[in-house]
């Protein structure tokens, strides 16, 4: 099920709205504690304006006890109508959403004071913009790093090239009629929802740019756990399945070297020689530059343990 739309009408202005209202939906499962860190962070936030949080309770039953009333802060709890996942989760939020703008945060996500704040008026400066993001701070383990990009305004040449990780879904506000009326919503059929932020991203930048503010807003809490056996066959059928559906890949070698890399990864870590060394060499002819190539051949061969590399990345703020 595709839940992009073809058609493109005008995009609706934020700039017109003095204090517009927000929706905030935070999908959660199995998270009490993170859950209520990040409901009471989207509350707590500066700006003035209306803002509703929306909690969607994905596989198990919606816990009404979060509920709060108010009129310019409240909460209300709803269960996922959609597919079982994230997606669906935030698809749901979206379609009980009526806000002027909605924005995600991951339920073990929490915002700074003035995220919203500073995001509104990168939106009302930049009036064809759908969606603003901002600079996230990553805590894993005992490390923190913050991570801004250098440039405020992103294009679909830049996620061609670049996933762009502090392109943090829980980082998005966005209008929320144009994502209703021509972006459409979160894809649903990815693998285990796997990049499922990355491919809405390519589909926003598809139309309009994206505008991102030099702030930190969010901290990320990036989890210590091991990529069993059992999620690596799910990123490899994700990332062929966003291959397949954006050809623009093919105009940026670079990114499709990374993709392409990334599925040498998954498959040498299950052991799958005989794809990782395919799917590595098809990245080097893309781009020679491209280690995630080198790495897989590393594991491939047994030389280095993709867990053992990953938990170093984290460390480092980066992923594979």
């Amino acid at each position: 099920m595709s839940t992009s739309a073809s058609s493109q009408p005008s995009s609706p202005g934020v700039a017109s709205l003095h204090q517009p209202s927000i929706d905030v939906v935070i999908p959660t499962r199995d998270r009490p504690e993170l859950l209520r860190r990040a409901i009471d962070a989207a509350l707590d936030q500066d700006y003035s304006g209306p803002v509703r949080v929306i909690v969607v309770f994905d596989g198990a039953p919606a816990d009404q006890t979060y509920a709060q009333s108010g009129d310019r802060r409240s909460v209300i709890v709803i269960d996922n109508t959609r597919k079982p996942g994230l997606a669906g989760a935030r698809n749901s939020g979206i379609e009980t959403a009526t806000a002027d703008l909605v924005a995600f945060c991951d339920d073990d996500d929490s915002w700074l004071p003035s995220k919203l704040t500073a995001q509104l008026r990168a939106l009302r400066a930049n009036p064809e913009a759908v969606l603003a993001s901002c600079g996230i701070r990553i805590h894993y383990s005992d490390h923190v790093i913050d991570r801004t990009l250098g440039t405020r305004t992103v294009t679909l040449d830049d996620l061609l090239r670049d996933r762009l990780t502090e392109l943090h879904p829980s980082t998005f506000l966005m209008r929320r009629r144009a994502i209703v009326d021509y972006v459409g919503l979160v894809e649903e059929d990815l693998p285990g929802s796997y990049a499922e932020d990355y491919e809405f991203l390519l589909r926003v930048a598809r139309r309009a740019p994206i505008v991102t503010t030099a702030q930190v807003g969010v901290d990320v809490l990036w989890h210590a756990e091991s990529y069993f056996d059992s999620r690596w066959p799910m990123i490899i059928e994700a990332l062929t399945w966003l291959l397949a559906r954006y050809p623009e890949f093919s105009r940026q070698r670079a990114g499709e070297a990374r993709i392409d890399g990334q599925i040498a990864f998954a498959s040498a870590a299950i052991g799958q020689r005989r794809e990782a060394v395919s799917w590595a060499a098809r990245a080097v002819r893309r781009n020679p530059a491209e280690r995630r190539a080198y790495l897989a051949l590393a594991v491939a061969s047994g030389a280095l343990s993709p867990d053992k590399l990953i938990q170093w990345l984290h460390r480092r703020g980066r992923g594979i």
